[in-house]
């Protein structure tokens, strides 16, 4: 039997499948880099010893009656506020946090490992204005926090959609946690975050997950992460401990986060600073396993240097490269798994002070080994914005680390050798087999940076990097397709939204944690 071939559309067909996006998420990424780790043993010890001394010495204040109480009950001294914590105990209940564990999403295929070796990329959150598609900075809106949810779910090396990307004001603040987290459920079938903006809050988001999810699902399975910053230094506040609670409760891991401003909440030190953090964090590690002994917990923290000069914070500094070597290895020491910040800038535009201090942190970030890369897409002007140009350039970068993360392939290594000895001396391999085979993928060819000469690029309207990217990001968008619900978990979903904004006065936005 002759087949017929049909032409599939030919050059125009060709034309349209590159304009296609691949939006294919990545595995979650096993970095198989070494790790950057610049203290010695003694040192690591010299860390740990000063940090238990804190605890033990100075104490952490618990801001909160219902924790004072699980302290009395663990067997910790406590004195009015003040938690006196016993490095015995303290070693003694961190080591039932999993090392390891999986990240359960919506589409069983995007579930990630984290810990060890085992990493996730995971977009920027809290920026109370964007730039927008038409690179204006103004106040989002529950529309713009969906149209990052939508890219997240589209940029293939973001892992999760995180929750409240930007900020809604179009929605009252007293409501805001449940269409942020229904937004990061609608939009995108990753993994996302969960909002903790108080302990009702967070009640709600478990709730939510369980409609999603099912209750007894999510009782076994970490299916999203909650953020608790402590007050630096060494204060933990009732609605971060209350949330944490709500979280570690139904076995959803929690980002226990120290808050550093270098210099202003901890010593002018970076060991010293470490030091503090350690204890900080150690402190809430060990109150989830009071909370749940065996529940998921990540030893959190967010790095920023003080200007002398300002007092204003910085990024992409050295000390903060160095701090994260140093975290990295105190949270192996503990066998913990552990939450960095990347691509972190302080420009008021994607300038190339924004390009500089994000590859500086994206580079220590990656050689640091942390597992959990919050803010790995938009962040500028120290946080208070997210910049969609930015957000689709440090999704691509990301998607670059996780290549070079990776680490050599071997496959093809004799098949390419051959090449050489067809080819020879004075040759080029353009023309050869191997080549027309694997050149796609031999190696990354970045969609966002320009490549061509001067003369084709004045050709083609001089475009910098920011007209690039929105161009991106609008096409993007125009090929989103929403990873649909079940129909009966959306309606349950948003009946629990109906019932729980009728609950929740929205007159009571001004009383409630923002």
């Amino acid at each position: 039997m002759t087949m017929t071939r049909t032409r599939s559309g030919g050059r125009a067909s060709r034309r349209a499948a590159r304009r296609t996006p691949d939006v294919a998420m990545l595995p979650g990424l096993k970095n198989t880099l070494p790790w950057c780790e610049i203290m010695d043993g003694s040192q690591v010890e010299r860390i740990d010893t000063a940090s238990m001394d804190i605890l033990e010495n100075v104490g952490v204040v618990f801001r909160d009656d219902i924790a004072l109480a699980d302290w009395r009950n663990a067997g910790a001294k406590v004195d009015g506020d003040t938690v006196y914590l016993d490095r015995g105990l303290v070693r003694e209940l961190i080591t039932t946090i999993p090392e390891t564990f999986t990240y359960h999403a919506r589409d069983p295929r995007k579930n990630v490992a984290l810990g060890g070796r085992n990493s996730i990329f995971v977009p920027m959150t809290g920026a109370p204005f964007l730039r927008d598609l038409d690179d204006v900075r103004r106040n989002p809106t529950l529309d713009d926090l969906a149209m990052f949810h939508k890219l997240s779910h589209m940029m293939p090396a973001l892992h999760s959609s995180a929750h409240h990307i930007v900020e809604p004001y179009d929605h009252p603040i007293s409501h805001r946690h449940l269409a942020i987290t229904y937004s990061s459920m609608r939009h995108s079938d990753k993994t996302f975050m969960g909002m903790t903006t108080s302990p009702k809050n967070a009640e709600d988001v478990i709730e939510m997950c369980a409609i999603l999810f099912g209750d007894d699902f999510i009782d076994k399975n970490p299916v999203t992460t909650g953020n608790c910053n402590g007050n630096s230094p060494l204060v933990w506040d009732e609605t971060m401990l209350g949330a944490m609670r709500a979280f570690c409760r139904r076995n959803q891991p929690v980002l226990c986060s120290p808050f550093v401003l270098g210099g202003a909440n901890t010593p002018a030190s970076v060991a010293a600073s470490v030091a503090q953090l350690n204890a900080e964090a150690l402190s809430a590690l060990a109150y989830t396993q009071v909370i749940r002994r065996g529940a998921p917990a990540i030893y959190g923290h967010y790095l920023s240097t003080v200007s002398m000069k300002s007092g204003a914070p910085m990024a992409g500094t050295p000390e903060i490269s160095m701090m994260n070597f140093m975290i990295g290895q105190m949270a192996r020491h503990y066998g913990v798994p552990w939450r960095t910040s990347n691509t972190l800038g302080g420009a008021k535009t994607f300038d190339a002070q924004a390009g500089y201090e994000s590859a500086t942190t994206l580079s220590a970030v990656m050689h640091s080994g942390a597992n959990y890369i919050w803010h790995s897409a938009g962040w500028n002007e120290a946080g208070m914005h997210c910049s969609t140009a930015k957000f689709i350039v440090d999704a691509e970068q990301c998607a670059m680390a996780y290549r070079m993360a990776e680490g050599l392939q071997w496959d093809d290594f004799d098949t390419a050798l051959d090449a050489v000895r067809d080819i020879g001396p004075g040759g080029h391999y353009l023309g050869h087999s191997h080549t027309q085979e694997t050149f796609q993928t031999a190696f990354f060819m970045p969609e966002l940076f320009d490549n061509n000469s001067i003369e084709q690029w004045q050709a083609e309207g001089s475009k910098e990097i920011t007209e690039r990217a929105l161009a991106h990001a609008r096409n993007l968008l125009d090929h989103y397709e929403e990873p649909t619900l079940d129909p009966g978990v959306n309606e349950a979903l948003l009946d629990y939204i109906a019932r729980r904004e009728r609950e929740i006065p929205a007159a009571d936005a001004l009383n409630q944690d923002h």
